[in-house]
């Protein structure tokens, strides 16, 4: 899943919650859920009560929302269909299945003929298949996407979002807890490490809308029912007789897609229904004026915010509160949707049957359109007001736009797109800290524009030790994002270089990490060293971290220290790219060993065919192996793929000067 841009101008003040924390009950009682030590139980737990439920639930679009790779899994036509053509790569994918295990073959030709190939084993499949399937590889636990999707809607296999347009990063895009964390249910993640999962459930499970079911199992078992015709069952969430704003949160936890910003010492996983979705992070995004009808797959909830439906139902809810089931005279994701439902299954009646809940009989609307349009459209109102559109996120998709309006009678002509803000839009005042967190996550993550740098330092003060204290881990990063790495230590080396008591670990580390390439960048290779050593410690299993560490050591003459970490990074992952080219230098430069160090090189360029570092230093085991040919078409081969790589360049220099003489 990747995130693009949002071009929606946002009424941002509709966006946020239909009551105010004021208006909210305070003598309720607490659901049991939201206790740390209410145990999750399984959604097989529940089927022994809800087996009907359970098996509707099963065809949903969460329900099948993530499997093994298995033909059953699979959405995707297999026989006669070509191989896609990634051009500026130059590279050819192509799926098959070998028995019943899926495959994507990547090669490279030459003519007709094959000059480089590699066989991957696909092990899980996402997606419900209503839109798209996506593939993913585990390598020793480690999660990992494949270059490869299906696009269900158009039958066609493509490369997925993100991979378009250069941009192919193969099979190296790292899972991660928040991304995988709505593709299913909560994997469970390898202690010190941001993508190594010891458990991978298959789908969104019963809890993530109903909350850990232990107490509920607990009380039933005992004996202790409750009349829920007529009261709440507090033992679990039932998500219809939460107040609007918490019940919204429980759908907008997903369906809300965008730039999400933790709150100070919070995790993807926490979360829970019954919660305020704010309370555990903010989501933004990028506002724009000039097409405000384009809209992003996952944005059904803030589309929905943005409709006069939902405007005008909200103030109806305010008078709601305390109601068993406050959505049944206001406007929720599920005044249309049974979550327990297929949407396939449902059909367009009952989705009309909610506009006209509302809107009265068909003699009573008043609808523009001519009688004989409505008869051929079987009155649809959800076809007109709710029309399907190409997302600006993803190819070849269509989906239902959740921004509910009159039909335009002619389409306006597209209008340049100006960026207006970034919007918070589930909280409508975050604080500073989460601000400033969105500018860096904007630039870092999804655009590499520099008004988002400029924005977020605009709102971290440095003026005092107590705001370099209390700012500490956003400075080291918007520095580290502007390469400005003497500032950076400024800030670290202060007395006041020491504010990152709210922090995660995870977040400890990436700020000691940071801290670590400035020291290298500026020479200082023992305090990089002792900066990487203390990031490791927090996130021992965040390879890329001891790749970096092992770097410095060896130009610090500390091969030992080196080849352990080196060994230990490929014994996790054996196709960490950065290792073998390190190991490979290690092997050649510290260890003698010529062979060794082809090898590892070699290695390498199975894995990335264009990796021109690799490419470079195996071009010198050639050199000294006595085959200079070789060695001058590595190089030539390197600066075809970057130009004007000096090295590669100084090196064919001397080769074709040593040939002349």
């Amino acid at each position: 899943m990747m995130f693009r841009t949002a071009a929606s101008l946002v009424l941002v003040t509709l966006l946020f919650s239909c009551t105010s924390p004021d208006e909210q009950k305070t003598d309720a009682p607490a659901y049991a859920a939201l206790s740390d030590t209410v145990r999750y139980v399984g959604m097989q737990t529940c089927r022994n009560c809800h087996a009907d439920i359970y098996e509707s639930f099963l065809k949903t679009g969460m329900g099948k929302s993530f499997d093994v790779a298995g033909r059953q899994k699979s959405s995707a036509r297999f026989p006669d269909h070509a191989p896609v053509f990634d051009r500026y790569r130059d590279l050819h994918y192509f799926p098959y299945w070998q028995s019943d295990s899926l495959h994507v073959l990547e090669f490279r030709l030459s003519g007709k003929d094959t000059v480089y190939s590699r066989d991957a084993r696909i092990d899980f499949i996402v997606g419900s298949g209503q839109h798209t399937n996506s593939h993913l590889r585990q390598v020793n636990g480690y999660l990992f996407q494949a270059p490869l999707t299906y696009y269900t809607q158009k039958g066609q296999w493509d490369l997925p979002p993100g991979f378009e347009n250069g941009h192919n990063s193969r099979f190296s895009r790292k899972l991660e807890f928040e991304c995988i964390s709505c593709h299913n249910a909560y994997p469970t993640l390898v202690e010190g490490s941001e993508t190594k999962y010891a458990e991978i459930p298959n789908g969104i499970d019963c809890e993530r809308c109903h909350g850990p079911g232990g107490e509920h199992v607990r009380k039933k078992l005992l004996g202790e029912l409750v009349d829920t015709a007529v009261a709440i069952d507090y033992t679990i969430v039932n998500p219809a007789k939460l107040p609007i704003d918490q019940q919204l949160d429980v759908c907008q936890r997903c369906h809300i897609q965008g730039n999400a910003v933790l709150q100070p010492g919070k995790t993807f996983r926490d979360f829970r229904p019954g919660m305020r979705l704010s309370d555990v992070m903010d989501i933004y995004m990028p506002v724009y004026k000039g097409n405000e009808d384009a809209h992003i797959m996952a944005s059904h909830a803030e589309r929905m915010k943005q409709s006069r439906c939902f405007i005008v139902s909200a103030k109806q809810a305010e008078a709601m509160q305390g109601a068993l089931k406050p959505y049944q005279d206001a406007m929720t994701c599920v005044t249309c949707h049974n979550p327990h439902v297929s949407v396939r299954e449902t059909g367009s009646g009952v989705f009309n049957a909610a506009c006209n809940g509302c809107h009265g009989d068909r003699d009573k609307v008043q609808c523009t359109a001519s009688v004989t349009e409505r008869n051929r459209e079987a009155d649809n109102c959800v076809g007109c007001h709710m029309p399907k559109n190409g997302t600006l996120d993803i190819p070849h998709v269509v989906t239902t736009d959740h921004r509910i309006r009159k039909p335009a009678q002619k389409r306006e002509v597209e209008r340049i797109r100006e960026f207006v803000r970034l919007a918070c839009i589930n909280n409508p005042e975050p604080d500073q800290r989460s601000r400033v967190v969105a500018y860096l996550n904007q630039f870092e993550k999804f655009t590499r524009d520099g008004q988002f740098l400029d924005s977020a330092r605009a709102l971290l003060a440095d003026a005092s030790p107590a705001d370099v204290q209390r700012n500490f881990s956003s400075l080291v990063r918007w520095a580290y994002l502007k390469e400005d790495y003497q500032q950076l230590l400024r800030w670290a080396e202060s007395d006041a270089g020491k504010g990152q008591s709210e922090l995660t670990a995870v977040d400890r580390a990436w700020t000691d990490y940071r801290i670590g390439v400035a020291y290298r960048e500026t020479g200082l290779k023992e305090a990089a060293a002792t900066a990487f050593h203390r990031a490791i410690r927090l996130l021992p299993l965040q390879l890329d971290f001891r790749n970096e560490l092992a770097s410095v050591l060896i130009d610090l003459g500390k091969f030992g220290e080196a080849r352990e970490q080196l060994e230990f990074v490929l014994r996790e992952n054996p196709e960490h790219l950065s290792a073998w080219v390190n190991l490979g230098f290690l092997s050649l430069s510290a260890l003698h060993d010529l062979k060794a160090a082809e090898r590892c090189y070699r290695t390498a360029l199975a894995l990335e065919p264009d990796h021109v570092q690799a490419l470079i230093n195996l071009a010198g085991t050639q050199v000294l192996s006595g085959d200079v040919d070789a060695a001058k078409r590595l190089l030539q081969r390197a600066l075809v793929l970057e130009p004007s790589n000096q090295q590669a360049r100084i090196r064919i220099k001397a080769l074709q000067e040593t040939s002349t003489r």
